[in-house]
């Protein structure tokens, strides 16, 4: 089979390239001042030649096969102002990046449509969902990260990433990072971050490399969906500690691969004895290595997409 033409936007950009490995071609609209879901290859990703640009205005005309949908406005407003009705009949996907805001059980999710495709990026995410009558599949997150970035765990200090914290608040964890710092060396990255004392924003081909010095990663988000920065950071060799919350208690063994648990001075705990000893950092950074490389390799993701968008 030829590649398919996909038609698709920038919503994250980091879940974007790593969607570009797929062995087709991706089409994305721009409009000019490239504000968000419409930038296009932006940012500072090296790009691949199968990632192309098309003006908003001509989308109607674009020859593609597959539309691929990456947020709920681009569902219900842009595949109705933007697309021909030729484009609105194509095999139609949906990517669910997060898990219900209003409900975490009863929020039946926007698509409604027997004729699509829903792929949620955790099973966490599809459980929580009520995604009635439309068709759904998992399919987690894949991340490739430099030869260059390895664990090495020298800083005896935490890294948090996480973006626009203080305006996400306790969702993502605000308070338990604040609490954290206070009581063990704790660094945060990402956009936003200087607002609260972080270091700013690091881009993300830098991330794993950057991180690769630290003793540990700090996840400290209650609710949401899996971050790529945690798969990285596991990727490279950090053992990972966490709140043992939405997907993370089926990647993260307390004890095993990293430190898990729903109390955060249980967490605090797990910390200190990671700065206190080298080579407990080491060991359980290594068995979460493991477990990325199984559960968060980029072949097995792109595979993954590749049988999905093919089978369309």
């Amino acid at each position: 089979m030829r590649p398919l033409r996909i038609l698709t936007w920038h919503v994250h950009g980091n879940y974007l390239w790593y969607l570009s490995h797929v062995p087709h071609e991706l089409v994305l609209p721009v409009r000019p001042g490239r504000p968000h879901g419409y930038a296009g290859r932006a940012g500072a990703f090296p790009w691949p030649d199968s990632v192309s640009e098309v003006p908003a205005d001509e989308v109607p005309h674009a020859d593609v096969d597959v539309v691929l949908y990456q947020s709920h406005g681009h569902w219900s407003v842009d595949r109705l102002e933007l697309l021909s009705d030729r484009q609105r009949a194509l095999p139609r996907v949906v990517i669910e990046h997060d898990p219900p805001r209003q409900s975490p059980t009863d929020t039946r999710h926007p698509v409604d449509d027997p004729g699509a495709v829903v792929v949620h990026v955790t099973a966490f995410n599809r459980l929580m969902w009520d995604n009635g009558a439309t068709p759904t599949v998992v399919i987690e997150h894949g991340v490739v990260v430099p030869d260059r970035a390895r664990y090495r765990g020298d800083l005896p200090r935490g890294l948090a990433v996480v973006n626009d914290l203080a305006a996400r608040g306790r969702r993502l964890g605000a308070d338990i990072f604040v609490d954290a710092r206070r009581r063990v060396p704790l660094d945060l990255v990402g956009m936003g971050s200087s607002e609260v004392g972080g270091l700013g924003e690091v881009q993300p081909p830098d991330l794993p490399e950057f991180m690769a010095a630290y003793r540990f990663y700090f996840h400290p988000v209650r609710y949401t969906s899996l971050g790529l920065s945690l798969c990285e950071a596991m990727t490279v060799g950090l053992p990972v500690v966490g709140l043992a919350t939405t997907e993370l208690p089926t990647i993260v063994e307390d004890g095993v691969n990293g430190i898990a648990h729903t109390d955060p001075d249980r967490l605090v705990d797990g910390m200190r004895a990671l700065i206190e000893d080298p080579a407990l950092a080491e060991r359980l950074g290594k068995a979460g290595r493991e477990t990325a490389r199984e559960r968060f390799g980029i072949e097995r993701f792109v595979r993954d997409w590749d049988r999905l968008l093919r089978s369309l």
